[in-house]
């Protein structure tokens, strides 16, 4: 029986993994379908809803990529490698939810009056962004030696207050930056998650 229960944690990594990989297809594909519609400097991810199919493809994506985290925190929390109530948890379950809320409320088109579902967008978009940042941070610091984990996690918090600040202030030659950033974002919180997978891996393996 102990067997068993030593075995979970690696069978549910791999599932994990593969949410990462099938949660960019959608997104690739849209990014490849809108040359031409969307600007990636000037438009946000959210803002492919009013792509073709846009909407659900997007909702495989967020609802994948939460799928992959919530497995990646099952395998460090039943290995012993972290608590099961405690900072790192609670943020990347707000990572987790921030997601699947804005999945579930899409974004405003462009320039249009901010509706209660653009708002609660906004602000699960806020939530998730600072919360994954800091909790890699957490996690390389206290409870699993990564240097790929820790740099990812500095990065992209830093990249997260660049996005921030480029809904009001950052602009180049008049033209906002906000779809640039968040592409920077999710490229290092990506990298995050993938560098985490494996020093799972490596401590799974161990």
């Amino acid at each position: 029986m102990p067997e068993i229960q030593e075995k979970k944690p690696a069978a549910v990594l791999p599932l994990a993994v593969a949410g990462l990989v099938l949660s960019l297809f959608p997104i690739v594909y849209l990014h490849v379908v809108s040359v031409g519609q969307l600007s990636p400097i000037t438009h946000t991810i959210s803002d492919y809803i009013f792509v073709a199919n846009g909407s659900g493809l997007l909702a495989v994506t967020a609802l994948s990529l939460a799928a992959a985290s919530v497995a990646l925190l099952a395998v460090l929390v039943r290995r012993g490698l972290l608590p099961r109530r405690g900072p790192v948890s609670l943020l990347m379950g707000l990572w987790a939810g921030g997601l699947a809320v804005a999945a579930v409320f899409p974004t405003d088109p462009t320039g249009a009056p901010t509706s209660f579902s653009g708002a609660v967008h906004r602000y699960a978009g806020a939530v998730m962004f600072a919360s994954l940042p800091l909790a890699g941070w957490l996690i390389s610091r206290r409870f699993i030696s990564s240097t790929p984990v820790r740099r990812f996690s500095v990065a992209a918090g830093i990249t997260s207050v660049a996005f921030m600040a480029s809904h009001v202030t950052l602009t180049y030659e008049g033209t906002a930056l906000l779809g640039l950033f968040e592409r920077v974002l999710f490229a290092l919180l990506y990298g995050l998650l993938f560098a985490l997978a494996a020093a799972v891996g490596r401590e799974v393996r161990s």
